[in-house]
């Protein structure tokens, strides 16, 4: 079974949805100028927007979990290192190369609550990423510095 994260909502996304939406209705009841009202009315739109697009937090859909995520791009010519360093030591990557190119990209999904992580290598081909290395599990504390 190969391991899959879907985009799901997180609580600060639902309250950041809520703030703006509460905030224009205050706008729009307070006996103030049409400007204030408009303003108000701008406020609840973004906040509906909002409330449907905005999805940050990772869930596998087998187990429930959610995950955060951090991501990585390197350059083509580290595509070895990258692998090799995140089949057998994901502590041996180097940060030190990333944001230098875009053709390769690390995802990183973690837990802290329990303490989980998964690294996938995706090859960038012309207008997607594809996965060329399958997931792997690892203890948070292992990938402590991947995720900055």
């Amino acid at each position: 079974m190969e391991k899959e994260f879907i985009r799901v909502r997180s609580v600060k996304d639902i309250l950041a949805s809520v703030i703006l939406i509460v905030g224009g209705s205050v706008l729009i009841m307070l006996p103030t100028a049409a400007s204030v009202n408009l303003a108000g009315f701008f406020l609840i739109l973004t906040g509906l927007i909002l409330a449907f697009v905005l999805k940050t937090d990772y869930q596998d859909p087998h187990t429930g979990e959610r995950y955060e995520k951090a991501e990585h791009y390197f350059k083509q010519a580290m595509h070895t290192a990258v692998s090799s360093a995140i089949a057998s030591k994901p502590e041996a990557v180097d940060l030190a190369e990333a944001e230098k190119g875009s053709a390769l990209k690390l995802d990183v999904y973690y837990n802290k609550t329990s303490g989980k992580a998964y690294l996938q290598l995706f090859e960038y081909v012309p207008h997607t990423y594809e996965p060329c290395s399958k997931v792997y599990e690892y203890d948070l504390e292992r990938i402590q510095k991947l995720i900055k």
